[in-house]
């Protein structure tokens, strides 16, 4: 006998939203349980480049690209060894009045304030102008040329400016025989990285050059080999560090590492070292954004790849470079950071996204890692659950996992990394950034941290490029 058909009613609904949450609103008002699906159409709604998208998906030659430019960064073994003047690694920075700058070109005329302010920092630490006036003037007469840290193996922190003096460490992979370089971390708070100005920022830059680069090379050198930036970074993951917002864990071991080696070279500044280096808890950003850096340009250039190999910020504009198109940039309109402000200091005085330290998002770190790191969302009232749901959604847009670089939140994991244009274009999801927050004007610095995303307009104008 067959038993009577059950009234489809009878018990509370349960329904499926696709997409738009809003339709949810009104079976859940009438007591059903809705389980959201978080859809979006391919290529924003585009017709034309979703369809395009279609057809670049799943073919042979673009798959073999990308796991050739995957397998060259992951191979790349980033050992710290050296540390020099600017200007005598990079020669065009000690040949002409040069200025390096985070981000994809900005002119003087179009630069944010934060960046503005680092500029006359710069030139008032070279020598260039006697007074800030001085320096504004200078930079605005066409005097100073800018380039982007990218365009010379080279990426810096917030407003990125390098200038001939300031020590860059060096950071190679011996078996590709690549080098990247960047600046060394001043510390929190008042720096020239977020635009701030005044005796305390430039006294502890000229000591940065005359005292901690030469003390940190010699230390470097007496070691028995280079420090193998990956094994450090590998061990802070497992410590809560997602190494771009939070190195704590990662500047201690490599305080460590090189502590005896600089307590031995005091007459250089060693000691000095120790001091400042015990309170600089974001120390390692640096290091983790040159290692990540030269592993990128290890996956840089290979035809068809639709990798991304640089996302970075000039607090104007954000840009992607691909390592299948070349040195070309894919830009967009920066975007608010999401945060937690210092007192007195809200959304309001909140510069744009700025910086090349998104480096390490493309690498497999900061917003990719952040289910190793909980305590980053804090910044933003999240939860170790919100952590672990990032990690698990960047890891829907990227082309693979580290060997390495293991999350403790997923289960051991490895950490997503390799960033795919297409997957970006056809799932919508915009990659999350973990990043520092500077005051809109120029001369007052760091007001916060939090979390902010990579625009899709930079992936879709980069598909838009790809031949077929």
């Amino acid at each position: 006998m067959t038993p009577p058909a059950r009234p489809l009613l009878a018990a509370p609904p349960h329904v499926v939203n696709i997409g738009v949450e809003e339709f949810a609103a009104a079976p859940r008002a009438a007591g059903a349980t809705v389980t959201r699906i978080d859809w979006r159409p391919p290529a924003a709604g585009d017709t034309r480049l979703a369809a395009k998208l279609a057809r670049l998906t799943a073919r042979p030659d673009i798959e073999a690209a990308n796991a050739t430019a995957l397998r060259r960064v992951l191979d790349v073994q980033p050992l710290w060894t050296d540390v020099r003047p600017a200007g005598e690694l990079i020669p065009e920075l000690a040949g002409e009045r040069l200025l390096l700058h985070a981000g994809p070109p900005v002119a003087w005329e179009r630069m944010c304030g934060p960046m503005r302010a680092a500029v006359v920092g710069a030139a008032l630490l070279e020598g260039w102008a006697a007074t800030e006036d001085e320096a504004l003037r200078l930079a605005g007469s066409g005097a100073v040329r800018f380039a982007p840290c990218h365009h010379h193996d080279a990426v810096g922190p917030m407003a990125g400016i390098v200038s001939a003096s300031m020590p860059l460490m060096v950071v190679e992979d011996r078996a590709s025989g690549l080098r990247a370089y960047s600046n060394l971390n001043e510390g929190q708070g008042r720096c020239l990285r977020y635009g701030a100005l005044g005796d305390d920022v430039m006294r502890r830059l000229r000591w940065m050059g005359e005292r901690l680069g030469p003390a940190l090379r010699a230390a470097l050198r007496s070691l028995p080999e280079p420090v193998n930036l990956r094994t450090v970074t590998a061990q802070a993951l497992q410590m809560g560090d997602e190494c771009h917002s939070r190195n704590t864990a990662a500047s201690a071991l490599l305080t460590r590492e090189l502590g005896p080696a600089l307590a031995r070279h005091a007459d250089l500044g060693g000691i000095e070292a120790l001091d400042f280096l015990r309170d600089n808890n974001y120390w390692f950003l640096n290091f983790s954004m040159a290692a990540s850096k030269l592993a990128l340009m290890a996956g840089h250039g290979v035809e068809h790849s639709t990798l991304v190999t640089a996302f970075a910020r000039n607090g104007v504009d954000v840009g992607i470079r691909v390592s299948g198109l070349g040195d070309a940039w894919f830009t967009a309109p920066a975007a608010p950071v999401d945060g937690l402000y210092f007192a007195g200091y809200g959304p309001d005085d909140a510069n744009p996204d700025i910086g090349d330290s998104a480096i390490t998002e493309t690498h497999g770190l900061g917003g990719f890692a952040l289910a190793a790191a909980p305590a980053i969302v804090g910044f933003v009232g999240g939860t170790p659950e919100r952590a672990r749901r990032i990690s698990a959604d960047m890891a829907t847009i990227t082309l693979g996992r580290h060997r390495d670089y293991r999350l403790s939140g997923l289960d051991f994991a490895g950490s997503p990394v390799g960033i795919d244009v297409r997957k970006v274009v056809d799932t919508g999801l915009e990659p999350v950034i973990t990043t520092g927050i500077a005051h809109r004007e120029p001369g007052i610095g760091q007001i916060g941290a939090g979390l902010t995303h990579a625009p899709l307009s930079c992936f879709t104008g980069a598909l838009d490029a790809f031949e077929e």
